[in-house]
């Protein structure tokens, strides 16, 4: 009986060891979204730039839009920062941020810096929204459709082929199904 708690722990260390190789390969980019057909989770959160300025849910709905979680911490969201700049840019949708777990008077220095591609950025200090979300970390990106509803989730940095491979041709059939039902 003695020896065979013994081995015990082994059996556990190969339990765990099996676990964890299994998600070596996991895609974190395709794992499901709860919310995917479900509207955006209800909040009240502050402005970036503006303390005080609480804006809800409410405030994103009208058309389809990219919804950004982001974060100064975040290597990849600095990567994929210049390619959100030049999208903003081209005015194809707006663009919200929800700035992560952050501190805001870094955040704002980096969007002053950096070019800000967001109608309006979010703070949410103490991840409450992107817990709504289910957030994995940053960046990720939500589509959503004009009427509040998240219709796809992202994770990782957008760049060039994954916006013309992915997200636009889904963002053009929303665009064009907003335009049917007679919304912006």
């Amino acid at each position: 009986m003695k020896k065979l708690v013994l081995f015990i722990p082994l059996a556990l260390f190969l339990v765990m060891g099996i676990f964890l190789y299994q998600g070596l390969f996991l895609n974190p980019q395709k794992l499901d979204s709860a919310l995917e057909g479900k509207p955006i989770p209800a909040f009240q959160l502050e402005r970036l730039e503006t303390p005080g300025e609480m804006l809800t849910e409410v405030d994103l709905k009208g058309q389809v839009s990219l919804l950004n979680v982001w974060a100064t911490w975040c290597p990849a969201c600095k990567y994929e920062h210049p390619f959100l700049t030049m999208l903003s840019r081209r005015n194809i949708m707006p663009i919200y941020g929800i700035n992560y777990r952050d501190e805001r008077a870094l955040a704002i220095k980096e969007l002053r810096r950096e070019g800000d591609p967001y109608t309006i950025n979010l703070y949410d200090k103490d991840g409450r929204l992107g817990l709504d979300l289910g957030v994995y970390g940053a960046p990720e990106t939500f589509i959503v459709d004009h009427n509040g509803i998240i219709r796809f989730r992202y994770a990782g940095p957008i760049d060039q082929n994954i916006w013309k491979e992915t997200l636009y041709p889904m963002v053009q059939q929303l665009q064009a199904e907003a335009k049917a039902d007679g919304a912006a």
